[in-house]
């Protein structure tokens, strides 16, 4: 058997023990990786998280709260939510549906990036069984990078 076979043999191996398939590294090498804040106790963030995450999106968690990250992100305060999270140099805020992170990441606006202020129910994350499947309306927002902002889109 030649060296090359070999490699390919032993990282075969290491991807089956790993539980990994072809699909599964393919989905890795281009998912977009996410920073998140959140408070650690909090379970709707969680849900946002593996909303993003089942959306072809990687997560990386802070468990550290999320008001530092904001601030330091500039995104005013009136767009506050629980958790705020940067992906690919724009901030999110709250619960945006993976579906207008990948539209803001396919436009690329120039803006601070996207929030959905509060916690509307039936949005990514607030929307499990616990709502008796309850639907708020909401807005998603684009904050733009003089803090004003504009509906992205709009959930009824």
């Amino acid at each position: 058997m030649n060296t090359t076979n070999h490699q390919r043999r032993t990282l075969l191996k290491a991807v089956a023990a790993l539980g990994l398939t072809a699909t599964g590294m393919a989905r890795a090498q281009t998912a977009k990786m996410v920073q998140v804040w959140k408070d650690p106790s909090c379970g709707c963030c969680k849900d946002w998280i593996a909303h993003l995450e089942s959306n072809g999106f990687m997560a990386t968690v802070h468990e550290t709260g999320n008001n530092a990250a904001r601030a330091r992100l500039g995104l005013p305060q009136k767009y506050a939510s629980c958790h705020t999270a940067l992906v690919d140099g724009y901030v999110l805020e709250g619960h945006v549906p993976a579906s207008d992170v990948k539209r803001l990441l396919k436009e690329r606006p120039q803006a601070i990036g996207l929030a959905v202020p509060g916690m509307p129910v039936g949005s990514p994350g607030m929307d499990g069984h616990v709502y008796g499947g309850r639907r708020d309306a909401y807005e998603v927002l684009l904050v733009l990078k003089d803090g004003s902002s504009k509906v992205f889109q709009r959930y009824t």
